[in-house]
């Protein structure tokens, strides 16, 4: 797998180099960390002083190539610790541009499959108004994006959770093919919507509901078992939990009551509109989840 992991110098930038200790069990072909200058910030909007851009563009680059040596410093540590070293080609690359546009230009340059970032947590009034880096990444990358929010050393207990979709069978993949330690523990769930509206319930009797729901929670169930079946055949120890409430509330609540260390969920390519004035289930987990977040997108379903 060849990794882009991108670095800013904070504390949060850091865990996302100190989590690749619980990728390197994989053994990662390529690791690349990435730091992006972002010289369009030094422009003002009334004038420019060449000499002071010039300078500060040449301070910004320095303190990037310290910050890119450190990075390095850790990641070999991190890689060196999970014995996985020797067999991890690195290297460091200093980027100039608009921070998420050019993460994910880096990205397709070096054929990643996986951007890896950390992420500092704006409050939702601040993520709603600027969102945040890992979100722009996140919403336009086309590769899978791990937004590591936490000390994540290792996957001990990882939630997937899916809908009856490509996308969702896809990440099961990418998963266990890509990400999954031996050690991990797997809960597969699913939070099935209902087909019908609480003001349509009320007047609905408890038999007619439940003949209603029947076939979404066997859908929902028939899936999480197929998925159950895939990761037991390749050994991993699996929970699985099939609910029917509504989406985001069911996995946020089940992640914060495991202790997960990592949400997986896949994800479909949305149009310049939906990103604007809809977002996406992904984008609503990946604000709202406490733990680290893996987006998978570009995976073969």
């Amino acid at each position: 797998m060849r990794i882009l992991c991108a670095v800013d110098g904070s504390e949060c930038s850091q865990w996302g180099v100190q989590s690749l200790e619980a990728l390197a069990s994989r053994e990662p072909e390529h690791v690349t960390l990435l730091h992006v200058v972002n010289a369009p910030a030094l422009r003002t909007a009334k004038g420019k002083n060449s000499v002071a851009e010039r300078r500060a563009l040449a301070a910004m680059e320095k303190a990037g190539g310290i910050l890119l040596r450190d990075a390095a410093r850790l990641a070999r540590v991190v890689l060196g610790q999970a014995a996985t070293g020797p067999r991890t080609k690195l290297q460091t690359v200093l980027a100039h541009g608009p921070l998420a546009q050019t993460i994910t230009r880096q990205a397709r340059r070096l054929k990643a499959d996986l951007i890896l970032m950390g992420s500092r947590g704006l409050s939702d009034i601040q993520g709603f108004l600027l969102g945040s880096t890992s979100r722009q990444v996140a919403s336009i990358a086309a590769c899978s994006v791990l937004v590591v929010k936490q000390p994540t050393p290792k996957l001990l207990h990882v939630a997937l959770a899916v809908d009856d979709s490509k996308h969702s069978r896809a990440a099961a993949r990418f998963l266990r093919s890509r990400i999954l330690p031996e050690s991990a523990t797997v809960t597969i769930l699913s939070s099935a919507e209902s087909p019908i509206t609480d003001l349509a319930a009320r007047y609905l009797s408890e038999s007619q509901l439940a003949e209603l729901t029947k076939p979404v929670m066997e859908r929902a169930t028939s899936l999480v078992n197929a998925l159950r079946d895939e990761f037991i055949k390749d050994g991993y120890p699996v929970v699985t939990q099939v609910q029917m409430n509504h989406v985001i509330d069911t996995i946020v609540k089940h992640v914060e009551a495991n202790h997960d260390d990592l949400l997986v969920i896949g994800s479909r390519d949305l149009t310049k509109s939906e990103r604007l004035h809809l977002g996406s289930v992904s984008e609503s987990l990946l604000r709202h989840a406490p733990c680290s977040v893996l987006i998978v997108r570009g995976a073969r379903a």
